[in-house]
């Protein structure tokens, strides 16, 4: 369970931060209370899977989901342009996240 809680913890941490961007610095309620639901949600999340994954393991990973998601996101979402060399970078991120999770024996 606890990887399931880090990964909804991570969607979480995408979820926030578009809403964020939709809140137009806070200038819109709705998106604003989303940013913050959001928050609460990912923080609640992260907190349940660190009672049986290390911090060590745990927080680079949900930050990683929550970095490479909001990436894609922005991509896909709001025409974001990305780099040939950003691109590469993330595409590191990525394999760096599922490397991470590969060899923690966890």
């Amino acid at each position: 369970m606890a990887w399931l809680f880090l990964v909804v913890a991570g969607i979480f941490e995408m979820f926030w931060a578009t809403m964020m961007k939709l809140s137009e610095g806070f200038s819109k309620l709705n998106y604003s209370l989303l940013t913050v639901i959001g928050m609460i949600a990912s923080f609640y999340f992260l907190a349940k899977s660190l009672h049986a994954l290390p911090m060590s393991l745990a927080y680079p990973i949900w930050t990683g989901i929550g970095a490479a998601g909001s990436i894609i996101i922005g991509v896909l979402f709001f025409k974001d342009h990305l780099s040939l060399m950003t691109s590469f970078f993330v595409v590191l991120l990525i394999v760096g996240i599922i490397g991470i999770k590969v060899t923690s024996g966890h």
